[in-house]
């Protein structure tokens, strides 16, 4: 017998023995406590196998207060469930009992966090590697040494997924080399589901799922991956935009599970909109009006086109140098706009759903019923008119902005034009901007503006809050 554990309010015992063991020891307190078990008095005995028990020993500890504390947080924010616990008088002791499958998990957990490892470690599963993703494996390549040396944060990139194939190594990818090779040569056949298993049954601490797809699919594991200790960062809008009851058990089941769901590329690339909102409503401010232009897509056509540089370029322009959707109709739609005013409107404590959100098309519908291949034939049929529309708006000075409003929790999205005093007339390229108006910010509306679209800093932002996690 090497562990026992008595509860201060009598009703249990814990008593730890070697596998081979402990049958003999069932069989034995069974006729010990016969009679005692036979009326009642006590419950009929429980056995648990395969369980490892983990001690952390250290003659310091008894000055340190909070050790306990800090031990079980860190457990539970990495999903180990203890299943009994004990401390000796002495204070120099404690011993806790888990599954044998979470026995490496644990002292990994523990090394890490009181600072017995050299770094502190993240743990990252990449899924999808296109312009963003592979973007973001760049930079975390390219900055990995200097943040353990700088910061003691060593990032250990263990799995990276792209469409039916994923690689996974508990050491850590080599991004130094070509990964699509890596994947293509060691890398193992997935479906959805066979990757959510195999996440799970590597069972990493301190680890984090990043999406970077456009996928449903994918944003449909979260809340398993919650519930095994997984953080996820998401530059996926379908989560957060997906029906409010789905949005809110997911940032439930984050919470209750200890672990960080975070999604600030959602809106806006790398600008820090919606840590910005969370700010203001968590130090009791609200949320009245929301102002914006959210697409860079769209604001860098309607940017671009002119005399000579027509609606359908301006279009392909947007998809050819990375602005756009891979489907630039979801941008032209007004629905990737939609989708980001649901999750700001949330984000500020409005329930808002996609179809409460009024929407005018400057586009007309047939272009979206149609095959991508047949949208591009079509599009130019439409530059006549709209050549005609940007003369009259250039005689007025004034510009077209697709602009998304909310106020009180009413939502619309529309183009609208803005003459030269307004705040969006002079905002160029592929660049957002937003107007919060608060209780506080009420006469003088908060302005955040800058770039709102592009690989480099959508990946900047993923890796951004990629760091708040590691909190250093």
């Amino acid at each position: 017998m090497f562990f026992v554990s008595q509860a201060s309010s009598e009703v249990s015992i814990s008593i730890g023995v070697k596998n081979e063991d402990a049958a003999l020891a069932c069989e034995v307190l069974g006729k010990v406590f016969e009679k005692e078990i036979a009326v009642g008095a006590l419950a009929p005995l429980k056995l648990e196998s395969n369980l490892a028990t983990v001690a952390i020993v250290g003659e310091n500890m008894r000055q340190a207060t909070g050790i306990a504390g800090k031990l079980f947080s860190t457990l539970g924010r990495n999903g180990i469930s203890i299943i009994a616990c004990a401390q000796g008088a002495s204070e120099t002791n404690i011993s806790f009992v888990v599954k044998e499958e979470f026995m490496r998990k644990s002292l990994n957990v523990i090394h890490d966090s009181f600072f017995l490892s050299e770094y502190k470690e993240l743990n990252l599963f990449v899924c999808g590697i296109g312009t963003v993703g592979g973007m973001l494996l760049q930079q975390i390549a390219s900055q990995s040494e200097k943040l353990k040396k700088e910061r003691g944060l060593k990032l250990n990139v263990v799995g990276i997924a792209r469409s039916t194939r994923a690689l996974f190594d508990r050491s850590g990818i080599d991004l130094t080399k070509d990964i699509r090779a890596q994947i293509a040569e060691k890398g193992i056949d997935i479906d959805i589901q066979e990757l959510k298993k195999q996440i799970i049954a590597m069972n990493i601490f301190n680890s984090v799922f990043v999406d970077c797809t456009a996928s449903p699919d994918v944003a449909g594991i979260y809340e398993d991956l919650f519930n095994h200790g997984v953080s996820v960062v998401t530059a996926n809008k379908i989560a957060a935009s997906s029906e409010y009851e789905t949005y809110e058990r997911l940032k439930t089941t984050a919470r209750r599970k200890g672990v960080k769901f975070l999604f600030e590329t959602n809106v806006g690339a790398g600008l820090p909109i919606i840590n910005t909102i969370n700010d203001l409503v968590n130090s009791g401010d609200r949320i009245q009006k929301i102002e914006a232009v959210l697409s860079g897509t769209l604001n860098f056509i309607f940017n671009a086109i002119a005399a000579d540089v027509p609606l359908s370029m301006t279009v392909r322009m947007a998809k050819e140098q990375g602005y756009s959707e891979p489907d630039p109709r979801i941008d032209l739609s007004g629905k990737d706009v939609i989708r980001k005013l649901v999750i700001l409107s949330r984000e500020a404590g409005y329930r808002v759903n996609q179809e409460d959100v009024q929407k005018s098309l400057f586009i007309p519908k047939e272009f979206f019923d149609c095959s991508e291949e047949e949208f591009w034939k079509k599009l130019p049929s439409l530059d006549a008119d709209f050549e005609a529309r940007r003369k009259v708006l250039e005689s007025k000075g004034c510009k077209w902005k697709f602009v998304a409003r909310m106020e009180e929790g009413a939502c619309s999205v529309s183009l609208q034009e803005v003459d030269a005093r307004h705040p969006f007339f002079n905002l160029e390229g592929s660049n957002n901007i937003i107007l919060l108006t608060t209780e506080r910010y009420h006469d003088y509306p908060m302005m955040i503006q800058g770039y709102g679209a592009g690989a480099s800093v959508t990946a900047a932002g993923v890796f951004a809050d990629i760091m708040s996690i590691a909190n250093i």
